[in-house]
């Protein structure tokens, strides 16, 4: 998770390099120092590129990830230490759970820090935090003007097990929320009625375009124009593609003699991805390894406003976690 706090719309406060893998509502982790990872804004100079192994992974298999038992204080000071730029359920250790603490350390007194934009649970990338309502209100405008006018503000990288047959075009597919067997999953809905969309179906839309190909596998990028829970995860499943680390949707896709189908969402039950010993040896992981391998799901870009209405919109970046930078040197892929 790579957080940025905005004050006011002339000037921002941008959290640097912090990961998410929201396992135990926030699994938080740190890029080392040596990586080179901080936010960016347009103009802003190039990171240093990690200094990666492609040899055996030992007990790291998955380098930039913190501990799962992380306490409180330790993720709020990770979270302090994290600033680079000062411009501008119960009981469990959430983001959301440890704001107040944060306001506290960044010095914003009774100012409280609100969520304005962050990426899935499981998915790496930008958090967009604010302690200004007028700011939050002005940004949230932004994004519903934008998704409104079919204009992304969102791009996420993604490594699929699997590539998709066309190297662009849109996903469309209606989708909603069910209760399987204690969890909420997103299920795919065929021509939706009416009468779906009145009871919470709802269209959903991602553009797509493959970025590299290699070892059976593909760096994709992905602009969602709708949002919806898992929307990108469930969507590279319909392309028969799932998400590298995604151990909650992968098992809808089946393979028979080498060709690739798509099981019953409704009866097909969450379990940890499967990868074939090719792409294992090629990762240089072991089975029980890529059993824990994280969902490679990362939101690198977001537009957010100029300081006018006819300002170019600013761009703030977030470079790649070592464990999804190492993969793609392993699969022989490279970010363009």
């Amino acid at each position: 998770m790579r957080t940025v706090l905005t004050r006011e719309m002339d000037g921002r406060r941008v959290l640097g390099p912090i990961w998410s893998g929201w396992r135990r509502g926030l699994a938080v982790s740190t890029a080392p120092e040596d990586a080179g990872f901080g936010i960016e804004t347009r103009h802003h100079r190039q990171p240093r590129g990690s200094r990666l192994r492609s040899g055996p992974l030992g007990d790291q298999p998955f380098p930039g990830l913190l501990p799962k038992n992380l306490s409180r204080e330790e993720l709020v000071d990770a979270l302090r230490a994290a600033v680079v730029d000062r411009k501008g359920k119960s009981g469990e250790l959430t983001l959301l759970s440890v704001l107040p603490e944060l306001s506290q350390s960044l010095g914003l007194g009774e100012q409280e820090l609100q969520v304005v934009r962050a990426s899935g649970k499981e998915s790496s990338g930008l958090v967009l935090l604010s302690s200004c309502p007028q700011t939050a209100s002005r940004l949230q405008k932004f994004f519903t003007h934008s998704q409104r006018a079919q204009r992304p503000t969102a791009t996420y990288c993604a490594v699929t097990n699997g590539i998709p047959t066309a190297s662009e075009g849109k996903i469309q597919a209606a989708l909603k929320l069910e209760h399987i067997d204690g969890v909420n999953l997103t299920v795919p809905v065929k021509a939706p009625s009416r009468k779906d969309i009145l009871e919470g179906v709802k269209k959903t839309l991602s553009h797509f375009r493959v970025v590299a190909t290699g070892s059976g596998c593909a760096l994709v990028q992905l602009q969602p124009l709708t949002v919806f829970s898992s929307q990108l995860q469930v969507h590279m499943v319909l392309q028969l593609c799932p998400v590298l680390g995604d151990h909650t949707y992968s098992a809808r896709v089946g393979t028979v003699l080498g060709q690739r189908f798509l099981l019953p969402a409704e009866s097909t039950k969450p379990q940890r991805q499967v990868l074939d010993e090719a792409l294992l040896r090629r990762l240089h992981l072991t089975p029980s390894q890529a059993a824990q391998l994280p969902l490679h799901l990362h939101l690198h870009r977001l537009l957010l406003p100029g300081t006018r209405a006819r300002d170019t919109p600013i761009e703030l970046l977030a470079p790649l976690p070592p464990y999804f930078s190492r993969t793609l040197q392993c699969l022989g892929l490279r970010l363009q």
